[in-house]
């Protein structure tokens, strides 16, 4: 299996054995005895706004032109609203055998995708036919069996029903981060105010974690594809076009903190304290300082041959994904203003060489990367990262700075065992 999901190689593995899965490039083999046809390859950003459906449209009319007797193709892939419809009207074209379209989105998140096909929170089954929704919705029993519901509705309310949760998730990703950003001026603790709101039956937690934004490969396209989607058909959605907005922000916010405090003052209070052997000031845990005019002079070459540690890569634990992590925003950026970068994260190194080149320096532990930092950049909430061992980082660092991304520490614990510590919102 060639990418990092938890629990998927062992079930393919045991599938292959057991004679439930097999592979093969043989289309017309598989059209022939496949009754339903699942369609599930990418539909990436593309420049006009929307999804590249290239690849969804060949694939369909490929499976059209081999098909003998009547057959089921059903869409995985996230497609815009109205897809299904073209694409099945384009089918009708070329073939004069029987066929139904359905649209079946997925709503796996990455790092718990087994788990969330074998216990989704529903299943979402578009046709215009009931009779091949049906079919398609049979396939699901196992499921329906442990209480999950099984919606049926209209092929582009189907579409919409994916782009809309995402759009929604990631709203509240956005939402808490501008809620932090107040905190971080007001003088609250988003900690609190986060868990306040949870507690509302009406709202919950999920998704409501501040840090320095979202990515993969869904929110970021599906939010800008549902937005264009808008646009071209007359409207403009402005709450859902401002959630892309703030969270490209957060992680520019995220830069201008660390330059904040080394274009300040307070890095040369803590080098002279560390010097002396006193203990830090306490000033210097407040993350409110870093807003209230403290820059001090020439922040562009704050970081000019600074070593910065970053630890996690991937836009999520438990996954190896990249794609449009924070991380590829925030390390590019740091670099461009001079500073040393040594970086670590459990899974994604090997995407990270395909996309940092040689611009970094990459470590084989944790700990390596913190050796001589002046500073920790905590990108990825790994459980890894979660209890290191704050003594020994101290050791490993020129200055025991840490800027976490994710909230993964408690800032007064910290501060008690003398490292300076910026979060998100606190």
């Amino acid at each position: 299996v060639p990418i990092f999901e938890p629990g998927l190689a062992e079930l393919v593995s045991r599938n292959q054995k057991d004679g439930r899965l097999s592979f093969t490039t043989n289309l017309e083999e598989v059209v022939a005895e496949s009754r339903i046809i699942f369609v599930a390859v990418g539909t990436p950003y593309c420049e006009d706004g929307v999804s590249d459906l290239r690849a969804v449209v060949q694939v369909c009319k490929d499976v059209a032109t081999l098909m003998t007797e009547y057959r089921i193709l059903v869409l995985k892939s996230t497609v815009p609203v109205g897809t299904s419809q073209a694409i099945r009207d384009k089918l009708r074209l070329l073939t004069d055998v029987p066929f139904d379209l359905v649209s079946n989105p997925e709503f796996m998140k990455e790092g718990t995708a087994v788990e969330d096909f074998m216990t989704p929170d529903r299943v979402v089954v578009g046709s215009a036919e009931k009779e091949a929704a049906t079919e398609v919705a049979e396939l699901y029993s196992p499921v329906v069996l442990r209480g999950v519901p099984i919606l049926i509705m209209d092929l582009k309310s189907a579409e919409m029903t994916k782009y809309a949760s995402n759009a929604m998730l990631a709203c509240r990703i956005s939402f808490i981060n501008e809620i932090a950003n107040l905190c971080e001026h007001l003088g609250a603790n988003v900690q609190w105010v986060r868990k306040g709101l949870g507690m509302d039956r009406r709202i919950g937690t999920e998704f409501l974690y501040p840090g320095v934004g979202y990515g993969g490969s869904c929110f970021p396209k599906d939010v800008r594809g549902l937005v264009e989607l808008g646009r071209r058909a007359g409207y403009t959605p402005r709450l859902i076009s401002e959630v892309d907005e703030v969270n490209r922000r957060q992680s520019n916010r995220f830069i201008e903190k660390i330059i904040r405090f080394f274009s300040s003052a307070m890095v040369r209070d803590l080098e002279k304290a560390l010097q002396r052997g006193d203990e830090i000031p306490g000033y210097l845990n407040e993350a409110g300082c870093l807003w209230k005019g403290v820059t001090g002079e020439n922040p562009e070459l704050a970081l000019q041959n600074r070593r910065v540690a970053v630890w996690g890569l991937s836009f999520k634990p438990r996954t190896d994904d990249l794609r449009e992590a924070p991380s590829t925003r925030i390390i590019p950026r740091l670099i461009e203003l001079g500073a040393r970068v040594r970086m670590y994260d459990p899974e994604a190194l090997a995407e990270a060489r395909k996309f940092f080149v040689d611009t970094v320096e990459y470590a084989n532990s944790s700990y390596e990367a913190l050796q001589g930092a002046d500073a920790l950049v905590l990108l990825t909430e790994w459980p890894l990262f979660k209890h290191p061992e704050f003594e020994r980082m101290k050791e490993l660092m020129r200055l025991p700075v840490i800027f976490d991304g994710r909230n993964q520490y408690s800032r007064a614990d910290l501060k008690a065992r003398g490292l300076v510590y910026f979060g998100v919102g606190q």
